[in-house]
């Protein structure tokens, strides 16, 4: 995808959530907290924030498996997903950061029926 088609769907998927949450428009850190809490698979709770930056972590390995950077190693004790690193992430600018991050996690919502 082109960096204007990315950010129409990105701004799509952020009204389509803010909607659904009766909330206002997330930003790409909520979007990670949102697919960590997902993948964690234990519903909505309240987090600390360690627990929160934990779960954002969870979601950037899950966004980064998609290209082969993460696998998952398994699940701890307290159901916990474990990542891998099984290639080095290349240092991308800025901008390429936030455009990749951004079609991540538009196909994470799209590849789960969202």
């Amino acid at each position: 995808m082109k960096p204007a088609e990315i950010n129409l769907k990105f701004t799509a998927l952020q009204y389509r959530i803010a909607a659904d949450f009766d909330n206002e428009k997330p930003d790409i850190k909520v979007l990670l907290f949102l697919i960590g809490v997902q993948e964690l698979g234990q519903g909505p709770r309240k987090f600390n924030k360690r627990q929160k930056e934990e779960l954002m972590h969870i979601a950037n390995c899950k966004l980064f498996s998609q290209m082969g950077f993460y696998e998952l190693e398994g699940q701890d004790q307290d159901g916990w997903p474990h990542w891998k690193l099984v290639k080095t992430i290349p240092n991308y600018a800025i901008l390429e950061q936030e455009m990749l991050i951004k079609s991540l996690i538009i196909t994470y919502f799209e590849e789960n029926g969202y």
